[in-house]
């Protein structure tokens, strides 16, 4: 017998990261900040509180049969330590309803040094033991976000490098404390560049990581990579869902590896039609990994304008999330 974390096991964290994106089932990004929560809720005419914060998120990942389309739950801190009404800890209640807790372990972004208008993500010092506190408190993943403007000359190749840097150091961290990873790096769709010019930019970034990654020892089996869809900018036409498609996996072939773990794209801002088409057409086509979801806003959106802080309401705001999944959990090539 052992008292070690599963996911220190020999193979744990393949399972691990196997299990996150199998089955056509994503994963539901319930991980803004304090402040961007805060704000959701105030627009939502939801007075800000650690209260309705928790329980927006409680009424989330209780929603009856969400683990039909939702393998695991990413957190913000803020929620990893707090409570169910019922006394349970997030982590020990999300696992207890069939799905694996997660935590967002970076802290922002803050501006680049020698990159003027770009960013790079925050968060490693100290890395190690918040994550190996994570795994004591109930975490298996973790996830990191990156981000990357399409802008005249921009990204720079400073600002490319450095956050694929952070993402190497993010995930070999977390792999070490028995973490699985997800490597968010996003191409923002803000702007009106065409879909090509996502194409070349989402090629640079992701050959940037791969190759950062490979260099901190990162074993891809045990990660998962949450990139944005090949699209056009959002201030442009809207790209049909099967050029997205094609273009995305070109791109996604061209650049990561094989063995990666999986594929859980991020919806980046698009309405949760336009996610869902794009991501069905991308499910259409041969892929070497499992392709799946890991969405927010196109997920919850409905859920919060459906509640409103309104306990009658948690019924309702949790069919309008289900109804969200369900629109998105389609069973992968993979698994059919």
């Amino acid at each position: 017998m052992t008292d070690r974390h599963p996911a220190l096991l020999p193979g744990g964290l393949r399972a691990t990261a196997r299990r996150l994106v199998t089955g056509g089932r994503g994963v539901l990004a319930a991980d803004e900040s304090v402040t961007t929560m805060s704000k959701r809720l105030a627009d939502a005419g939801v007075p800000a509180s650690a209260e309705h914060r928790r329980a927006y998120r409680e009424l989330l990942v209780t929603a009856d049969g969400l683990a039909d389309g939702v393998n695991g739950v990413i957190l913000c801190e803020e929620t990893l330590r707090q409570r169910f009404a019922d006394g349970r800890t997030f982590p020990a209640g999300i696992t207890g309803l069939g799905m694996l807790p997660g935590i967002k372990v970076d802290t922002g972004t803050a501006p680049l040094a020698g990159a003027p208008d770009e960013t790079v993500t925050t968060g490693l010092d100290g890395l190690p033991e918040r994550a190996a506190e994570f795994v004591a408190l109930g975490a298996r993943f973790a996830k990191w976000r990156a981000v990357f403007r399409i802008a005249g000359d921009l990204p720079s190749t400073w600002a490319v490098r450095a956050n694929a840097h952070a993402l190497a150091r993010y995930a070999a961290d977390c792999q070490r404390a028995g973490l699985v990873p997800i490597v968010e790096p996003e191409v923002l769709a803000e702007g009106a560049h065409p879909l090509d010019r996502t194409a070349t930019v989402t090629a640079r970034v992701l050959a940037a990581v791969t190759t950062a990654l490979t260099d901190a020892g990162v074993d891809p089996a045990a990660t998962v990579l949450k990139p944005n869809m090949v699209t056009a900018g959002a201030d442009t036409d809207v790209a049909e869902p099967a050029a997205v498609a094609r273009a995305t996996l070109d791109v996604l072939r061209a650049t990561v590896p094989d063995d990666l773990a999986g594929v859980a794209f991020l919806s980046g801002g698009w309405p949760p039609v336009t996610a869902a088409a794009n991501l069905a057409a991308i499910r259409e086509l041969p892929a070497p990994w499992p392709v799946t979801f890991s969405f927010g806003r196109a997920l919850v959106t409905p859920a919060l304008h459906a509640w409103r802080g309104d306990p009658g309401a948690v019924p309702a705001a949790q069919a309008a999330l289900l109804a969200e999944v369900r629109r998105n959990a389609a069973p992968s090539p993979e698994a059919a």
